[in-house]
């Protein structure tokens, strides 16, 4: 975790290039040799709402070097756990994102998903509307099979709409479709959702398992962890209104009676206890609607806590 200390400099968190945790930058798709690498997907054409998502890899990585801790690790007291010791951890820029043109973009995010894997490291994804969890998961055609599980507000399980079967409504139904997606944990859901009553007859159908946040608090963390299927391959995609926009305003589609960070957090440790992390995405953080920043603070805290997590009890 070089940061810069050894050879003297303090290196602040508004000192230099804002790398996720000012990890460092690979260029270099072929030389990826890290147990974790970033990738940034810019991509918001999917959005049915209110647009902004594609600048949330940006300010996600600006907010991230607030926890940039350096060489000591980052040590949690409740815990007693330094986590991110030793940790191996890149970013490797963004997926190129042709506008107006879903197929390409979505390849091009898929390219580098793949290219991650090959590598033998864990892919973190910075979204981008929620769409970008489609080539994703494509990218893991080639690999073990994966439970997957989701924090957010809505379903995302519409199958299409006036032509549309990849925006950020249709996610999970293409995730679902997939043989080597062995199911899902969809959590947080609430409301009144984009996804009508027929998605979610059609999920359950197709092994979903779906939590409101109020049956997440009745039943307690454990819970809910214990009808997660055990010792499975978890991909974990985040959509950032899946916590209540007192905390994460800054989101395209916000929704009330969301969680709050430790919620979020209890479960995100209880899966990494749980069972292999061996994707994560997190979506949807549109930064020009949260002018103090919270939400991309939220996002940098949420998945350092969490890859910190995935790597100690791997």
């Amino acid at each position: 975790m070089a940061h810069g200390y050894d050879s003297g400099r303090l290196n602040l968190p508004f000192v230099g290039i804002c790398t996720f945790g000012k990890f460092a930058y690979i260029e270099d798709w072929d030389a990826i040799d890290a147990q974790v690498a970033v990738l940034g997907a810019p991509y918001d054409f999917g959005c049915q709402y209110r647009s902004g998502s594609r600048f949330g890899p940006r300010s996600i990585r600006e907010a991230s070097t607030l926890f940039s801790f350096g060489h000591a690790g980052a040590y949690d007291p409740e815990d007693d756990i330094t986590y991110l010791t030793d940790a191996t951890i890149v970013d490797i820029g963004d997926a190129d994102i042709v506008h107006t043109d879903t197929t390409q973009s979505h390849n091009n995010i898929e390219f580098g998903v793949r290219k991650i894997l090959a590598a033998g490291a864990i892919p973190v994804v910075l979204g981008g509307d929620h769409s970008i969890n489609i080539p994703c998961i494509n990218a893991f055609d080639d690999q073990e099979p994966i439970h997957l599980v989701q924090i957010d507000a809505h379903l995302d399980f519409v199958d299409e709409r006036h032509g549309v079967k990849y925006g950020h409504g249709n996610p999970m139904r293409r995730a679902a479709e997939k043989d080597y997606v062995t199911g899902l944990s969809q959590i947080g859901i609430r409301n009144v959702s984009s996804t009508a009553k027929d998605g979610y007859d059609a999920a359950r159908e197709m092994g979903s398992d779906i939590l409101s946040v109020r049956q997440f608090r009745k039943l307690g963390v454990d819970a809910v962890l214990e009808r997660i299927p055990a010792g499975k391959r978890y991909y974990v995609t985040i959509d950032i209104d899946g916590f209540d926009p007192s905390i994460a305003p800054g989101t395209g589609t916000p929704s009330h009676g969301g969680f709050l960070y430790y919620e979020g957090l209890e479960l995100l440790d209880g899966l990494a206890k749980r069972g292999q992390v061996v994707g994560v995405d997190l979506v949807e953080v549109a930064p020009d609607y949260d002018h103090a920043g919270s939400t991309s603070t939220l996002a940098a805290q949420l998945l350092l806590n969490f890859i910190g997590r995935i790597l100690h009890h791997a």
